[in-house]
């Protein structure tokens, strides 16, 4: 992503589509991390065909399905052909999953049985070893693989683009966050784990950014276990419930100025955090159905923006008033339109 950047920022007026860049970095983290490899330079096979996959999965799971809501109305999904286009998705994405899995698969034992190196390595593992408690079938490995990409591309890249976006917009905050990133790295281009710890205020950025733009708004939904009132209203069992977690994260009664990103909010109060033990914080859910990636997700985030305030300044490009924060509804809640910036590089 650096270097692309770099070839990107050719002159002081070069305008770079960071919104693109993101996508790639967060992409290939997750493909390197369950298939061994990244797809965005196009040099894998296959490449431009998954890359459309991905992007029609974000599509299809962004897309209103009034079945979900009102099940005698079912029959529409027929009518407007969003059955047979989630069908066919389905059976191309199935059929590069058993491609990938073979590989892999006739890669070990050519290698007799090769030390695992990403997710369908493991996963092979253990089918082989047969001592889990459960079957480890080729179609349940190729629903793990297909969650890790379904969960963890859209929503990992949203958060970053927005942490990005309000950042720049803040340029006192981005010049905090850049002597932090700086001092720590010191002449260093490159961020360790190490160096991440010594970043509170980083944290504190992502944390906020979490706070203001969670990628999923409304959690996956729950069901009642048993009848229950709420605020006076009969909830029976079985009732789908939604949790607004936007809402929730934006409580006036919860947050002082909630409508303010302040990144120092939790640096003065470092007690409250995203894991789902603070309900009125809970971009990645809570419970048994929170979300299983927080870990991974916000390693990512936090190299990529360190990376970010490391090696660049950046600025709105000419003619621009004003940063853009415009929304567009999904899967997730990402930005309308793509983050453009001009990006300096921190030696010149």
């Amino acid at each position: 992503m650096i270097q692309k950047i770099r070839q990107s920022s050719t002159s002081s007026t070069s305008v770079t589509n960071l919104s693109n860049l993101l996508v790639s970095v967060t992409n290939d983290n997750i493909c390197r991390v369950a298939l061994g490899r990244k797809y965005s330079d196009g040099e894998a096979e296959g490449s431009n065909k998954f890359e459309l996959m991905l992007k029609e999965i974000m599509e299809l799971a962004g897309t209103f399905n009034v079945g979900d809501y009102i099940p005698w109305l079912k029959w529409m999904n027929i009518v407007n052909g969003l059955d047979a286009r989630a069908d066919r998705l389905a059976k191309s994405f199935d059929e590069f999953l058993s491609s990938i899995v073979e590989e892999h698969r006739s890669r070990r034992k050519q290698e007799n049985g090769s030390k695992e190196t990403d997710l369908v390595d493991l996963l092979l593992e253990i089918q082989s070893e047969k001592k889990s408690s459960f079957t480890l079938d080729d179609e349940t490995m190729k629903s793990v693989i297909f969650d890790m990409f379904a969960a963890g591309t859209d929503t990992t890249y949203t958060s970053l683009e927005w942490t990005v976006t309000e950042v720049l917009r803040h340029p006192k905050i981005m010049k905090k966050l850049q002597n932090e990133v700086r001092q720590v790295a010191g002449d260093r281009s490159e961020i360790t784990e190490d160096d991440l710890e010594k970043m509170p205020y980083l944290k504190a950025v992502l944390k906020e950014s979490l706070r203001l733009h969670p990628s999923i708004p409304l959690l996956v939904p729950r069901e009642s276990t048993q009848d229950t009132k709420v605020m006076g209203y009969s909830i029976p069992v079985g009732t789908q419930v939604m949790v607004n977690a936007w809402a929730i994260a934006r409580d006036p009664m919860e947050w002082e100025n909630p409508d303010e990103f302040n990144p120092e909010r939790f640096l003065n109060n470092t007690e409250v955090d995203f894991r789902g033990f603070n309900f009125e914080y809970i971009p990645f859910g809570a419970g048994r159905r929170g979300c299983p990636g927080i870990t991974f997700a916000m390693a990512v985030n936090e190299f990529a923006l360190a990376k970010l305030m490391l090696n660049f300044d950046f600025a709105l490009p000419i003619g621009a008033k004003e940063w853009d924060l415009d929304e567009a509804v999904g899967s997730t809640v990402h930005k309308k339109n793509p983050l453009l910036v001009v990006a300096t590089p921190r030696s010149s």
